[in-house]
């Protein structure tokens, strides 16, 4: 990736600094609600895409939590064991598997959806509509970088 030339100025320090507390401040938030569920965050962040991307083939699933097939069938194995995933045939391929949530799994995905949900919510007050509806372009902008 290339570095822009005004990546490099006197703001930037300071941008990386923001962004690093807000990682910190966000991922502490994160780390604290999915406690509470008893899974690990990793498998939070599962039944966190397949609750909003529905059934998925596992290296679709792995390819947008960018970990390996094997790391991936370790997790969905714990998942499955737990009762919030179930592995399925695919339909059209059969020597492909899709994973997707279970009731108990989709139950869990809406509650932890809810408190994100929550959370935007009350990060968004401190915006006003034309900043927030700003602020979601430019994080699409630098998602799309990563």
């Amino acid at each position: 990736m290339d570095t822009p030339e005004h990546a490099q100025a006197p703001g930037a320090s300071r941008l990386t600094r923001l962004l690093i507390e807000f990682y910190e401040k966000f991922s502490s938030w994160e780390h604290g609600v999915v406690r509470e569920s008893g899974l690990t965050l990793p498998q939070m962040h599962t039944l966190e895409i397949l609750g909003a991307d529905g059934d998925l083939r596992m290296t679709e699933l792995a390819a947008r939590m960018g970990v390996t097939t094997g790391s991936l069938t370790v997790l969905v194995d714990r998942l499955e064991r737990g009762g919030y995933v179930a592995r399925k045939p695919h339909e059209t391929d059969r020597r492909s598997i899709r994973v997707g949530l279970t009731g108990e799994g989709a139950r869990l995905f809406a509650e932890h959806h809810a408190l994100h949900e929550r959370l935007t919510g009350e990060l968004l007050c401190a915006l006003s509509p034309e900043e927030a509806a700003q602020f979601a372009r430019l994080l699409e902008r630098l998602c799309a970088c990563l």
